[in-house]
């Protein structure tokens, strides 16, 4: 049966629990692209975050028998919240699924908006499949994050708002741009947008490692992601909605990906603009807007992005500072290889000139050479491929080291030791979940005849630590190493060709 989600959208009943959300000018913003860019502040929900919509249209559509057998959600965030505010403002007893790694923050508000919390599982898909047994358990109402046509349409309700919202203010936009996870957002917004104006442009935005809908798009069938980043973990899914999908290939032109940096680079836009503090995933519309602009060169358009939410852990703005400077492209991290004898640094610095060297990291390895890792600050968009250049022609060996992950998350804050004598070691970039057995049962599992011969951990206030070791292995016991990743479940990804390792630390 065909949906009409123009009749959905304008009959949602989301304002009991939801709010209409400002759209703000990004003034500092709009001069650097030299475009009129605009957010729409979906931070500014009762929850900090768009899913509200979704989950209070479902839960306000519910007839009384169906309030009385409460809701039931799987989520380790936003979605959480939605649920259990929406219901409690409908005296409706709501229980959330989260995976046992959902930080205590998640978990905490959760509860103090009246949700009953059941933690099973190590990520969303367990989490969910238990939602839906325990459903089926005790008779409640499933409220699904995305796929879900009285979800989408409650989402579709910003769309709406940003219609009327520019229409007062006599102003058209060129594009929309949306973020993407498991495309309740920009199904919702298309469906509404493009039935009234199809001329607007409708541009997903997914991070780089989470692309589901690029993916549906690219072979026109909703795809499984093996595996996907966790930085932006608000939409970190593995594969599009079924009914988001079909909406979502319709009505959208154009899905562009962001990477880590890129989207820490807009988080601080974000901050300067409208003095808010975005989660990586409610950053994702705003870096996509940059990236497109730049690459396009677009001039004197209206553009507005969705600033989806603001559930940040505050012991994650130390990663996403540290990032920053390298996604607005101010920061070059280089290896470089400089004779070993006194005064090499200084002629290094030299050989610089008029670019302020943001970090040094070297120990001695070798009496002929050394290779240092050095941070360069970069003038505006200036070209790091220039100052490569002019390194080599000095007779500097120069690898770039500016969008190596290996290199920016562990190596540059290891940087001073290294083993010649070490044999068969294989690294690994690991994402360990954020609880206290994690690591236990990584040593339980793992074979005593191995040695762990290098370890490096960093905390982001995620839902995963991230993880860099190295494993000395015989190359006989392959097939047990393989089983053993294969049980222990973790993200994991080889390093071993990794230029930052071989450079530094092999």
């Amino acid at each position: 049966m065909k949906i009409n989600y123009i009749k959905k959208i304008l009959s949602a009943n989301i304002y009991g629990t939801a709010v209409e959300t400002p759209i703000n000018r990004m003034n500092f913003l709009s001069t650097r692209l030299q475009n009129n860019i605009l957010v729409k502040r979906e931070d500014l929900q009762p929850v900090f975050s768009f899913k509200i919509r979704g989950a209070s249209n479902k839960i306000n559509k519910l007839t009384e028998a169906g309030k009385n057998r409460g809701v039931i959600a799987a989520s380790a965030g936003n979605h959480a919240q939605g649920v259990a505010f929406a219901a409690a403002k409908n005296n409706i007893k709501s229980t959330i699924i989260m995976p046992v790694i959902t930080p205590d923050i998640k978990i905490d508000a959760v509860k103090k908006l009246g949700g009953n919390v059941i933690l099973h599982g190590n990520n969303f898909n367990e989490a969910y499949q238990y939602a839906l047994e325990y459903k089926k358990k005790t008779g409640g109402i499933f409220i699904h994050p995305y796929d879900d046509p009285d979800v989408i349409a409650g989402q579709g309700t910003i769309g709406m708002e940003i219609i009327r919202q520019l229409s007062y203010r006599n102003e058209k936009p060129y594009a929309i741009f949306v973020p993407v996870g498991g495309g309740g957002l920009i199904a919702g917004i298309s469906a509404y947008v493009k039935y009234l104006d199809p001329k607007i442009k409708i541009i997903g935005v997914e991070a780089e490692d989470s692309a589901c809908l690029a993916e549906a798009l690219k072979y026109n069938k909703r795809t499984v992601l093996k595996k996907v980043g966790i930085f932006a973990d608000g939409t970190a899914v593995k594969q599009i909605g079924k009914y988001t999908f079909d909406i979502a290939k319709k009505n959208v032109d154009e899905v562009i990906t962001v990477n880590t940096d890129e989207i820490c680079a807009a988080i601080k836009d974000l901050f300067i603009n409208t003095r808010s503090i975005a989660e990586p995933s409610g950053a994702l519309s705003i870096a996509g807007i940059i990236k497109y602009v730049y690459n396009n060169k677009i001039t004197n358009k209206t553009i507005l992005g969705v600033e989806s939410g603001a559930n940040v852990n505050f012991d994650r703005l130390r990663h996403i500072s540290e990032r920053t400077e390298i996604g607005e492209k101010t920061e070059a991290l280089l290896g470089v290889t400089i004779p070993e004898k006194p005064g090499s640094f200084l002629k290094f610095c030299r050989s610089l000139t008029g670019h302020s060297i943001t970090e040094f990291n070297y120990r001695y390895s070798d009496s002929k050479k050394a290779v240092v890792f050095a941070g360069i600050k970069l003038s505006d968009h200036e070209d790091k491929g220039k100052i490569i250049s002019s390194l080599e022609n000095k007779d500097y060996k120069v690898v770039d080291m500016t969008d190596n992950e290996l290199a920016v998350l562990h190596v540059r804050h290891m940087v001073g030791g290294r083993c010649p004598k070490i044999k068969n070691e294989k690294i690994y970039r690991f994402a360990f979940p954020e609880n206290p057995n994690a690591l236990l049962n990584f040593l339980e599992n793992m074979s005593i005849n191995w040695n762990i011969s290098m370890f490096h951990y960093r905390n982001h206030g995620a839902a995963f630590g991230r993880v860099f070791l190295g494993l000395q292995i015989p190359d006989s016991e392959k097939k047990e190493l393989d089983q053993f990743l294969k049980k222990i479940n973790y993200y994991f990804i080889p390093e071993d060709s990794n230029p930052a390792y071989k450079l530094f630390l092999e």
